[in-house]
C-alpha cells in the first residue's frame, strides 16, 4: 500500500518542481532578501522576500487559505490532483528567518483520502514530501535572488 502511495503522489510533486522554475514577475528590488511589509508605509515585521516569492510561485498550482507576509506562513486549501481524485494534500509554509538560509524554511505537508463512505481521513505522509518542497521553495529563492542581481 505504501509503495502505491509513493507512486500516486509522484506525478503531483513532479507537477510542483516543475512549476518551482516558472515565474510571472522576477523583478524585486535587492535589500538583501529582508523586507518589511507595512500596510501604512511604516517599518514593522520583516520576511526574507526571496523565500516569501519563491513559496508562492512554487505553490501557485494550489489555491490558498492563508497567505501572512507579517508573520511568514503560508497556508494552501486542500487540493485534489486530477489524477488522483480521492486523495487531497494541504501545505503549510513557516519561514522563519529574514536571511536567505535553509534553516528559515519549514513546510509541513497533511494527506487524506476518501475512505469507503465518502468521507476524508487522515493518511501518512512519505517522509521525504516536506523535504522535497523546501529544497523546491529554496531552489526558486535562489533563482529569484540571482535574476535580482543579488549576491
Amino acid at each position: 500500500m505504501r509503495f502505491k502511495t509513493v507512486a500516486v503522489l509522484a506525478p503531483m510533486f513532479a507537477v510542483v518542481f516543475a512549476l518551482a522554475g516558472c515565474s510571472s514577475d522576477n523583478s524585486m528590488p535587492d535589500t538583501g532578501g529582508a523586507t518589511s511589509i507595512s500596510a501604512g508605509g511604516g517599518r514593522t515585521l520583516g520576511v526574507n522576500s526571496y523565500l516569501w516569492h519563491a513559496t508562492l510561485d512554487t505553490l501557485s498550482f494550489v489555491p490558498l487559505a492563508s497567505a501572512d507576509p507579517f508573520g511568514g506562513v503560508v497556508i494552501t486549501d486542500w487540493y485534489s490532483p486530477p489524477q488522483t481524485p480521492n486523495e487531497r494534500m494541504k501545505v503549510t509554509v513557516y519561514i522563519l528567518d529574514r536571511s536567505l538560509r535553509a534553516d528559515g524554511l519549514k513546510v509541513a505537508v497533511f494527506r487524506q483520502t476518501k475512505d469507503a463512505s465518502g468521507g476524508w481521513a487522515d493518511a501518512q505522509v512519505a517522509g521525504e514530501t516536506s523535504t522535497r518542497l523546501e529544497d523546491a521553495i529554496l531552489t526558486r529563492a535562489r533563482e529569484l535572488r540571482l535574476a535580482s542581481g543579488g549576491s
